[in-house]
């Protein structure tokens, strides 16, 4: 029988990225953008089709296979938009049957001279010690670093 625990955590990942707000926002309002700049070569589908509905109350999700081998599936619902300032969500984690964590996240936009700081700041659970928080951290700079990447490549 799995031992159950719970591991709470909060992380901030500051990035300040040479573009304006508006496009940092557009790169996570788009889901042809985001699919993009998300991609991690790690990780491959499991058929299944992305979803995305940028809006309050709207969803995103999508599923694969790890690098072990192992499925997971991500399914978030947002809460809150202000167009060039800020995206609140929520999201679960499961491998393979199991959730093992859930978040909510903020993201804060803000102007920095001809630049732009994005604060992201996830609090979660991290359930029966199946993911951990650091990993989580380490996976997050990682895509806004990608992020980086693609303000750069279609700027």
């Amino acid at each position: 029988m799995t031992e159950r625990s719970a591991n709470y955590t909060t992380f901030v990942i500051e990035r300040t990225y040479p573009a304006e707000p508006a496009k940092v926002f557009g790169a996570w309002a788009d889901g042809n953008a985001k699919s993009v700049w998300m991609d991690d070569p790690d990780f491959k589908s499991d058929g299944s089709d992305y979803e995305y509905d940028f809006r309050v109350g709207g969803h995103e999700r999508f599923s694969g296979v790890g690098p072990e081998g192992v499925a997971y599936r991500y399914d978030a619902t947002i809460y809150d938009i202000v167009p060039d300032q800020r995206i609140v969500y929520c999201y679960e984690m499961y491998l393979g049957q199991d959730r093992i964590s859930v978040s909510v996240t903020t993201i804060v936009i803000e102007p920095a001279g001809l630049s732009t700081k994005l604060t992201y700041t996830e609090q979660g659970v991290f359930l029966d010690a199946l993911d951990k928080p650091e990993m989580r951290q380490e996976g997050t700079e990682w895509l806004l670093d990608n992020l980086g990447k693609y303000l750069a490549s279609h700027s």
